[in-house]
């Protein structure tokens, strides 16, 4: 297996990741009417580095929403009116891979019962909150994601080698004893070596979904993470904190 060696002194380039590439969700389409649900949504995607659309009925088809390279759209059935039923079952039958999520006003159990079983990745009654519906977005697009990602990598940084097929971290040939979410943090750190990652920005690709205002959790599990590489590897600084930004990875000899 080819290896990716990270260098353990490097000099820092002061770059700040702020739209980390997403492989499965960077175009959202907003296809409502409601204007301050739409600028409510959109300021939710922009705000993790997502790009907003809005789009009417008539654009609406196959053809269009490929060209638009859409990875998801939010549809009101309002936007589309009598026709709304042939235009969901077209596109979820010709556009598998794109995640279409309704938005309606007002819904039964029967309608919502009959979107889903058309191909609907999800079905959302309003009045709903900005952040859970694209929350919601995000979560239907996840294995999608997980299809696309690409073939896990051994890195090395420092004195660790992280195998990324048996969740193992390894300092000196002793195994670290990390939970799952300490191990995804540490192998996307390590995949963005040099680079200051903003909070919100690691909690969209670890945790997998936008951080709610006034969580602590990147805080909190960097600091466990890096206690943790500490005491199994205590000649070596990996995690560096950017007060008022977020962490930097870079492995230095001390």
């Amino acid at each position: 297996m080819m290896q990716s060696v990270i260098s353990p002194v490097v000099e820092p380039d002061n770059r700040v990741l702020t739209d980390l590439a997403r492989p499965t969700l960077g175009r959202l389409g907003l296809a409502d009417g409601d204007r301050t649900f739409v600028r409510a949504i959109a300021a939710e995607a922009e705000r993790v580095g997502v790009r907003t659309f809005h789009l009417d009925g008539d654009q609406l088809t196959t053809a269009i929403l490929k060209q638009a390279k859409c990875d998801a759209i939010l549809l009101d059935p309002a936007v589309v009116g009598s026709v709304f039923w042939d235009r969901l079952e077209r596109i979820c039958a010709e556009l598998p891979s794109l995640s279409v999520l309704v938005c309606a006003e007002r819904s039964d159990l029967a309608s919502r019962l009959r979107g889903l079983r058309i191909g609907a990745a999800d079905w959302i009654t309003k009045p709903a909150a900005a952040i859970e519906v694209f929350a919601r977005v995000e979560a239907s697009c996840r294995p999608r994601r997980a299809q696309r990602m690409p073939p896990t990598v051994l890195l090395r940084a420092g004195a660790l080698e992280i195998r990324p097929q048996t969740l193992e971290v390894r300092a000196a040939g002793e195994r670290l004893d990390l939970t799952r979410r300490e191990f995804e943090l540490l192998y996307f750190f390590a995949g963005e070596t040099e680079r200051v990652l903003e909070r919100e920005a690691i909690y969209q690709r670890v945790w997998g979904y936008a951080m709610a205002a006034g969580d602590r959790s990147v805080d909190t599990y960097v600091g466990r993470l890096r206690l943790k590489l500490e005491d199994g590897s205590p000649g070596w600084a990996y995690i560096h904190t950017h007060f008022g930004i977020g962490y930097r990875f870079e492995p230095r000899s001390l």
